[in-house]
């Protein structure tokens, strides 16, 4: 097999499609990539149903991160994080704009932060693949000020460059999905699968049994999301759990092809004016956070944490060497939000 590269592509018209780790690929890097994905909810959260004690498989997760609970041999929850430059600044913009950097920021029309963990890290480990980052959202940014004269460019990012500008959000699973598999041009709505079927079913007959059923495996789910972004090709799904799933599953196949190793999804920005029918919930997000012991604030919060799960139960799929080999290499997944201190 050493007539296959690890760098090997399917190309069609107008498309390239990233492989994952197949054993029969030769000069591949024997270093388990990292990996990092930051995923931020708004409008905070109930403090009393945040918690865990213990760890691992006997860990006791609380009320709000109870849809953990298939994960929490995986996961660890940190308390007592604090972000000093954040005090003082007023609600929400002002505890949101820095939460990945810890730099002061400034009021006024012009926002200005300093540059976020997860960009650090796409300085870095960016140079290894096709895209340093995705930056993606699940609802566009706000425009305009604050009351408290900062700018809702704050409440609508998470992450931010070293000249202190945001980092634009792909809101759009379309966009992010042909940005993924480097789809352009008039074919973009033909099936990148029927694309590639040529070279695909080359490799086929190239690859190891145990990397034919890998390929397969890749192929079909690569397969499932298209199928689904056909449906809102000229817009935004109107369901919004499903817009998020959409972007947990192309952040999941960014990994699993090596297509980057570092990307942000905000869920819901600070402020934000999601609402949520199909939880049974009245009021928009915001308006639901300024009673935050009540059932609809706590439905929500649960709902995020759903998603949540979803980049790191896909990504135990990639065979990287044996599925559970010594060349598995799960992302470090972290979910911020910020505790309200409105009082």
């Amino acid at each position: 097999m050493s007539g296959i590269s690890r760098r090997t592509v399917l190309r069609g018209a107008g498309v390239a499609m990233a492989l994952p780790w197949l054993e029969s690929l030769s000069a591949w890097d024997a270093t388990r990539p990292k990996r990092f994905a930051v995923l931020f909810m708004g409008n905070g959260i109930n403090g009393n149903h945040w918690w865990a004690r213990g760890s691992g498989a006997e860990m006791t997760l609380s009320r709000s991160l109870a849809p953990l609970e298939p994960l929490k041999s995986k996961i660890n929850v940190i308390n007592g994080l604090f972000n000093k430059t954040a005090v003082g600044m007023g609600i929400h913009p002002g505890q949101t704009g820095n939460l990945l950097s810890g730099v002061p920021i400034q009021k006024g029309p012009i926002a200005r932060s300093g540059i976020t963990m997860d960009q650090v890290l796409a300085n870095r480990l960016g140079r290894d693949t096709a895209l340093p980052s995705l930056v993606l959202a699940c609802e566009p940014p706000a425009t305009g000020c604050h009351e408290t004269h900062f700018s809702m460019a704050y409440s609508s990012h998470v992450s931010w460059q070293r000249d202190g500008s945001p980092v634009p959000n792909e809101v759009s699973p379309s966009r992010a999905f042909d940005l993924l598999f480097d789809n352009r041009g008039r074919l973009r709505g033909v099936s990148i699968l029927d694309r590639v079927n040529d070279g695909a079913a080359r490799l086929r007959r190239a690859v190891s049994a145990t990397d034919r059923a890998t390929l397969d495996e890749y192929l079909t789910s690569v397969r499932e999301v298209e199928t689904r972004i056909e449906r809102t090709r000229h817009g935004l799904p109107e369901d919004f759990r499903e817009h998020t799933r959409l972007m947990c599953d192309i952040i999941a196949l960014a990994f699993q092809a090596d297509r980057t190793r570092v990307a942000s999804l905000l869920l819901a920005r600070d402020l934000s004016s999601l609402s949520y029918p199909f939880l049974g919930v009245r009021e928009d997000h915001h308006g639901a956070s300024h009673d935050d012991l009540s059932d609809g604030y706590e439905r929500i919060s649960r709902f995020h944490l759903g998603p949540a799960g979803l980049p790191r139960r896909q990504a135990r799929r990639d065979p990287r060497g044996r599925r559970d080999g010594p060349r598995q290499q799960l992302p470090a997944l972290a979910f911020k939000h910020v505790v309200r201190l409105e009082a």
